[in-house]
């Protein structure tokens, strides 16, 4: 069992559920993980419940010797696909850059290359005696991007 085959076997009925893959990832021992994520909402312990049957409906467990997890991408997971990008727009990030350089910003916009964000920052501005909050609006290529997760706020 490789990640190929199973993608191929599920895809179409995970699309078709309004789900789209994350990641496989199968051991050498085949143990089977797969992160699927909702394209509408989050997902729920029965979203997780179906994609596990349509697993099982497609690979017989008495043919191949396996496990099975299926979890969700999580709010504490970096991003890992564009379509968690793009489902993410619009909303509050944390985003770490290459170097060391963290920071919250709205996620305006993605695409294959990069991240659009939006986020304020105190700064000193010249002529001015103290700092005073300066939005910033950037593209970043994704080359640059170590990480981009949901940002949890309990205010």
């Amino acid at each position: 069992m490789n990640i190929t085959e199973i993608r191929d076997a599920l895809e179409g009925e995970i699309v078709a559920r309004g789900y789209f893959f994350v990641e496989i990832n199968v051991s050498p021992d085949n143990d089977v993980e797969l992160t699927v994520e909702s394209e509408n909402g989050t997902m729920t312990l029965d979203d997780c419940v179906a994609v596990n049957g349509i697993f099982e409906s497609k690979f017989d467990r008495d043919k191949e010797d396996y496990s099975l997890t299926v979890t969700s991408a999580g709010l504490d997971r970096p991003f890992k696909v564009l379509k968690q990008f793009l489902k993410a727009v619009g909303t509050r990030v944390e985003v770490s850059l290459k170097g060391g350089k963290k920071f919250v910003a709205e996620l305006t916009g993605a695409d294959s290359e990069g991240i659009n964000v939006r986020y304020a920052a105190r700064e000193a501005v010249e002529g001015k005696k103290k700092k005073e909050t300066v939005v910033h609006e950037e593209r970043i290529a994704m080359e640059m991007v170590n990480s981009v997760k949901p940002s949890i706020s309990f205010d």
